[in-house]
Order: C-alpha cells, then sequence, then structure tokens
C-alpha cells in the first residue's frame, strides 16, 4: 500500500470568518483523497493514509469524521445513488430477463471501476448505517428483478439473491488480482456467469458476445500477483 508523501498538515481552527469555508474545503480534500485511495487500492487504506493524501492533519481528519464507518457513508453515498438508479431501471424495463442482466452487468462494471465500491458490495459494514440502509434497500428492489426474471422462464428457479452476493464476491477477487495485468478478465466472468443462471431448457435469451478469456501472460501475471498479496 502506498500514500503520496505528506505536504504538510492544514488545519480548520483558525478564528475569523474563514472557519466555516476552511472547513469544508478541508471535507472536500478529505473526500476527493479517499475516493481516489479507496478506488485505486480497495478499502485497507488507513485513515492516517487518507490524511496524508488529503494534506490535513491526523485531528482535521478526526473532527470531519469521527470514524472510518463515517467516511465510507460519505465516499460512497453517490455509488449506493447509482445501484438504486440501476435497480429502479431494471424493473422499469419491459423484458424482465433484460433488466436481470442489464442490472447484473451494472453492478459488476460499478465494481470493476472502483476496488473500494467493490469491496463495499462484497462485505458488510454494520456501523456504516447510511451504506447498509441503501443496500438493504438495493436487496429488496433486487428481490423483485428476480422474481419477474424467474416468472418469464428466463431464470432459473433455484436462483437466489444469495448467488449474487456469490457474484459480488468473486468479481471482487478477479477484479483486485487483475486490475493491472488483465482489466477486462471481470467481463467474461460476469458473461459465463449470466449464462449458467438462464433457465434449463429455454432459449438462451440475447445476452452481449462473450468477453475473450485474458492471454496466458497476463493471466499467469494476475496470478502472481495474487500470490504475493496473499503469500499465507
Amino acid at each position: 500500500m502506498s500514500c503520496s508523501a505528506d505536504p504538510g498538515p492544514l488545519d480548520d481552527r483558525q478564528p475569523g470568518p474563514g472557519l466555516r469555508a476552511d472547513a469544508e474545503r478541508n471535507r472536500d480534500r478529505i473526500l476527493a483523497a479517499a475516493r481516489r485511495l479507496f478506488a485505486g487500492q480497495g478499502l485497507g487504506v488507513s485513515m492516517a493514509c487518507v490524511a496524508r493524501e488529503a494534506g490535513v492533519g491526523k485531528a482535521t481528519l478526526s473532527r470531519r469524521f469521527a470514524s472510518r464507518e463515517e467516511l465510507i457513508n460519505a465516499v460512497f453515498a453517490d455509488r449506493m445513488d447509482a445501484c438504486a438508479a440501476a435497480t429502479a431501471q431494471a424493473l422499469a424495463d419491459p423484458d424482465p430477463w433484460r433488466g436481470f442482466t442489464g442490472f447484473i452487468e451494472t453492478v459488476c462494471a460499478m465494481q470493476a471501476a472502483d476496488r473500494g465500491f467493490a469491496d463495499v458490495l462484497a462485505r458488510s459494514f454494520p456501523a456504516a448505517k447510511a451504506v447498509e440502509a441503501r443496500r438493504a434497500e438495493a436487496y429488496e428492489g433486487f428481490l423483485a428483478i428476480i422474481a419477474r426474471a424467474q416468472e418469464s422462464g428466463h431464470l432459473r428457479a433455484d436462483f437466489t439473491a444469495d448467488d449474487l452476493v456469490i457474484l459480488l464476491m468473486a468479481n471482487a477477487g478477479v477484479v483486485a488480482a487483475t486490475a493491472g495485468a488483465a482489466p477486462d478478465t471481470w467481463r467474461r466472468l460476469v458473461g459465463q456467469m449470466l449464462r449458467a443462471y438462464a433457465a434449463p431448457g429455454a432459449p438462451l435469451p440475447p445476452l452481449a458476445p462473450l468477453a475473450p478469456p485474458p492471454s496466458q501472460t497476463a493471466l499467469y501475471r494476475a496470478m502472481v500477483r495474487l500470490a504475493r498479496h496473499n503469500p499465507g
């Protein structure tokens, strides 16, 4: 894990009319820094690292965000909003199978674009109340997406919401392992899984062409990277 060099802490405790503006600027700097670090390195980034990246002191960071969970809530609020919008779009699609596959592809693409969001979707953060509340809303929406796709006869009858959780966990692992060597590998995983989710015996509904597998060289590099990050 890496952080940029510390440019020196900024503080927002100076007296005078500029206090509120300074506090707001520091909050914006912290959120921007956390988004960059979480997106590139995942949620394992330390709060101290976020403070250095933002150019603020640890005390300033603590005043703006008293805990990691508060920071996660603020950073990923817009991502959870986008996830809710994808749910609404899927439910509004007159083709239930297309709504289902489009939702899966959208959420997995959001994971691939942001390692921090991949972690948020694949893990539980009980103390991050806002994120967990939006996750619960998305879960209820996804149950409706599943029901529509199964009623259409295109989605396997034994598919459950837990299968999405499993897919998101698998996709998060693939994204993390192949980010540098073969960043589009997740597309093949998702394409293969959507084909597996189609109801047996039913004509395979239209799906996007399957993404090609990564080259053997790229796959080997990804395996080496994974081994270095998980030496045990």
